[in-house]
């Protein structure tokens, strides 16, 4: 890649095939960086986080980093009936992800529950009585070779039987 400074021009721009990070402004690559790293780091590191019981009993489903009305959150999804487990165990965690990302990352998780149960739907078995239309039916009757009519009408009885 070239580095070319053009003289009328305020910015330095790099010629040939760019990667993303550096078509990106720098205020854009702090906020990124940041912010967006922190969410895909916890998900990827979240079996150490939490630890290995808690771990198969919730997921972290997003993050909101602070502003100037709230503080920085991360919400979790935990299982039915798990819940107070992991209220127990709040600071612990959030102390984990602290230390984790060594800065004050996180100061307030929320807990939302969901269904595990595996809900099986039994498909109804629905018939039709006649899988060709009549007018396929006017067509094989059309058929003058027997062979072919009645492998056609064979066909019909099997989609009818399934």
């Amino acid at each position: 890649m070239q580095y070319k400074k053009y003289i009328k021009q305020r910015f330095n721009s790099i010629q040939g095939l760019r990667s993303f990070n550096d078509t990106l402004p720098k205020n854009i690559k702090r906020v990124i960086n940041k912010r967006g790293q922190i969410y895909s780091e916890t998900l990827n590191n979240w079996k150490y986080i939490v630890g290995e019981d808690l771990f198969k009993v919730c997921y972290p489903k997003s993050f909101k980093n602070s502003n100037k009305f709230s503080v920085s959150t991360l919400l979790v999804m935990v299982q039915r009936g798990h819940e107070v487990e992991l209220e127990y165990s709040k600071k612990e965690i959030i102390d984990r992800m602290n230390g984790f990302f060594k800065d004050d990352v996180v100061k307030k998780i929320r807990f939302t529950s969901f269904d595990d149960e595996k809900k099986i739907i039994e498909k109804k078995n629905i018939q039709k009585p006649n899988v060709t239309n009549n007018r396929y039916k006017d067509k094989i009757n059309d058929v003058k070779n027997e062979k072919i009519k009645k492998s056609l009408l064979d066909l019909n009885k099997v989609f009818r039987e399934k």
